[in-house]
């Protein structure tokens, strides 16, 4: 059995600070259940270019609200408490935070529990993370 709390995460390699999130990453890949749980932080007025191209990803938002622009298509879903959205077909998109966003996000593959998107928007591919 896992058991975590977030404040033990703060200050440890699975606390991602960067200028537009922060991200606790509660499991990873090393806890070897399949998948990994995030709960990240979007900073108010942040654009975030996000291109998960080897991940399937789960986003749940808790608090705040903004938007997902979908790059190919321009296409815009608002995000607001209580929106789940995944982006099961790899879409590259925009994330905007209108204001402090807090979402509950998954993965499949899981992350190792320090990436931070390229600059492309992706986060490398488990096999080439976990070497890292």
């Amino acid at each position: 059995m896992i058991v975590r709390r977030l404040d033990e995460i703060s200050g440890t390699p699975h606390h991602v600070n960067t200028t537009n999130w922060y991200s606790h990453r509660l499991l990873t890949a090393s806890d070897g259940v399949g998948f990994s749980l995030n709960d990240t932080h979007i900073r108010a007025g942040t654009e975030t270019l996000i291109w998960y191209r080897n991940h399937i990803e789960a986003v749940y938002c808790v608090e705040g609200h903004g938007e997902v622009e979908l790059t190919e298509s321009g296409k815009i879903y608002p995000i607001t408490v209580g929106t789940l959205y995944t982006l099961n077909g790899h879409e590259r998109h925009v994330l905007r935070a209108k204001t402090d966003m807090r979402m509950i996000c998954v993965f499949n593959p899981p992350l190792t529990g320090s990436e931070v998107h390229d600059a492309d928007g992706v986060y490398p591919a488990a096999a080439v993370a976990a070497k890292a």
